[in-house]
């Protein structure tokens, strides 16, 4: 029981910390929410429970680490999508428009924009791999306390501030809601441009 209360702890401190982390993801959530409301921002939040599954098999089963060219790619496409999604929401004049005349398809924007960022990968490569595989050397059940603890906070947080953000949503429509869309945008732009610098890090350290 130690080893099992040690382990969902470990996972709640991560995944509260990669939760509230600024990151596309994030700001994808302050976004939808502003936009189509709360209930959209939880989907954003929920997208690591879609995307994460096969990536942690995938690591699981290979049980070695990905190319760092792979990374540096997954990290270079992500950013061209994050450069997307700072244009579609720059275009927004007024709350539930979102550039066309589509649904808000919040968790397919969520579960790309996890997917082709590096940091779940690399997360798990080098920290939730490695952790889980010790602590089930001591029990059996720390394992899934520490995947508990660590998605329980890591889609809450991501929730949480999609509720904050609902809640207040009224000060953030109206005269400045373009202004507010264009400065999310912006923040997109910019984790677009360190999404690419981190890709051309892993392929300079690979040629290395």
């Amino acid at each position: 029981m130690t080893e099992f209360l040690a382990a969902t702890l470990t996972g709640i401190t991560l995944g509260l910390a990669a939760g509230m982390a600024p990151g596309p993801l994030m700001t994808l959530a302050i976004t939808q929410t502003v936009r189509h409301g709360y209930k959209e921002g939880f989907l954003i939040a929920a997208a690591p429970l879609v995307t994460d599954v096969p990536i942690v098999l995938t690591l699981f089963f290979l049980l070695r680490e990905l190319p760092g060219q792979a990374l540096g790619a997954l990290g270079m496409v992500g950013a061209l999508y994050a450069l997307f999604l700072a244009y579609e929401t720059a275009k927004a004049e007024s709350v539930g428009e979102a550039g066309s005349a589509t649904a808000p398809a919040s968790l397919k924007k969520g579960a790309l924009a996890n997917f082709l960022s590096p940091h779940p990968y690399l997360f798990w490569i080098t920290v939730g791999v490695p952790y889980v595989l010790a602590a089930h050397e001591k029990s059996a059940m720390a394992p899934w306390g520490f995947i508990a603890g660590f998605y329980l906070l890591l889609v809450g947080s991501k929730a949480g501030v999609a509720a904050l953000t609902g809640r207040y949503r009224g000060l953030l429509t109206g005269r400045a809601y373009p202004y507010v869309m264009r400065g999310l945008a912006l923040a997109l732009v910019i984790f677009a441009i360190l999404l690419f610098r981190e890709g051309l890090h892993f392929f300079s350290a690979d040629v290395q």
